[in-house]
């Protein structure tokens, strides 16, 4: 079996110590879970809500929402939020109506360039 040079032997080392350097600091998949909730009733209309005084820069506001609760709906009020990454932006939680009655579908973080949604939360299909 024929040696390799002291030499190249460095050279791939520090190699896979950079890759694995690399890999362990590469930002991590932010994992968003979605739960499939059936609600018979229709969802109430939105309510107006006076924001309060922004808490400092960089914050954005969250609007509020109804949320499902023991079989029928509770107003989860909004609130300032900083989003988790430079160009995120909030896709506000929303109903669908299907034949097994009205499914919540829970806001999430989207990033500007990330494509299929809308800023109002619904899929862009074009």
């Amino acid at each position: 079996m024929k040696r390799m040079p002291r030499l190249t032997l460095q050279l791939a080392s520090f190699a896979a110590a950079g890759l694995l350097a690399a890999a362990l600091s590469a930002p991590q998949a932010l994992a968003q879970v979605g739960v499939g909730v059936y609600i018979g009733r229709t969802p109430p209309p939105l309510r107006y809500e006076a924001r309060p005084p922004i808490p400092g820069p960089g914050y954005v506001w969250v609007d509020g929402f109804y949320e499902p609760w023991q079989g029928g709906y509770r107003w989860h009020p909004g609130y300032w939020n900083r989003p988790p990454y430079e160009g995120a932006y909030w896709v506000h939680p929303h109903y669908d109506h299907y034949d097994r009655g009205w499914a919540y579908h829970e806001g999430f973080w989207a990033h500007e360039d990330h494509g299929g949604y809308r800023r109002d939360g619904f899929r862009d299909h074009h």
